[in-house]
């Protein structure tokens, strides 16, 4: 059964990627710093059902330093890592003149920062094997901007540059990297927004809704697959239609 570790996999998008992962199969190991009830509820129902499997890795992904150790205690608890999801982040809105600069620096830190430096020790294990996946979970906010989040979305787009660069550094070893950018989904990263605005991108979407974590986490189930072993360096955009 092949690992794949999924970061900030105990709530929201990671939380959907973690279940979709375990019905095809994979051992998935989620990531975040607090457990919380909807992981057990999928821990306990992917035990049930027997398909693939559910662990859960305590771990503050922004404490930089640790990550090399997190890293091999994951080895040595599951073996060889074939994937990882980089799906861990903040967001945090507001006027990038209002914005305290301890603020910016922590957006910096977890949403750049830990998943260059957690791959970095990850890849170890994949190059080893000659094969893996990696996914990166960027936003459509990389390519189209949004008021009131310029420093969320200049993070975002570091992972687009990271994700071709990457693609082209290990893809001769049989691995492969692409980033998925998902449209505005119902989410606790989208409590602040008011109900008018997202009706407003809802209404211009090609398909009339918002995006789901269910069209997130099918995609990232595809890119991990074996279907999927042509496809590298790509930046898939899974966001209802908004930018048709």
């Amino acid at each position: 059964m092949r690992n794949i570790i999924v970061t900030g996999g105990s709530r929201g998008i990671g939380l959907g990627i973690v279940r979709k992962l375990a019905t095809s199969g994979f051992q998935v190991i989620a990531i975040s710093r607090t457990r919380g009830t909807g992981l057990d509820t999928v821990i306990k129902d992917a035990a049930e059902e027997g398909v693939g499997r559910v662990s859960y890795f305590q771990q503050d992904l922004g404490d930089i330093e640790a990550l090399s150790d997190a890293a091999r205690e994951l080895r040595r608890q599951f073996g060889p890592i074939y994937g990882v999801v980089n799906n861990a982040g903040i967001g945090m809105s507001g006027l990038l003149c209002n914005m305290h600069a301890t603020d910016i620096e922590r957006l910096t830190r977890l949403n750049i920062i830990s998943p260059l430096v957690f791959t970095k020790h990850l890849l170890r294990s994949m190059l080893a094997a000659r094969a893996g996946r990696i996914v990166n979970i960027s936003s459509i906010v990389a390519v189209t901007g949004y008021q009131g989040i310029s420093a969320y979305s200049a993070t975002k787009s570091a992972m687009l540059g990271f994700t071709r660069s990457l693609a082209r550094e290990v893809g001769s070893v049989g691995i492969t990297v692409n980033a998925i950018l998902p449209g505005f989904v119902e989410t606790e990263m989208t409590l602040d927004m008011d109900d008018a605005s997202k009706r407003k991108i809802a209404h211009r979407s090609a398909l009339g809704r918002l995006t789901t974590i269910d069209d997130v986490a099918n995609t990232v189930d595809y890119l991990v697959s074996d279907q999927a072993h042509g496809i590298t360096g790509s930046l898939m955009v899974v966001d209802a239609g908004a930018t048709a």
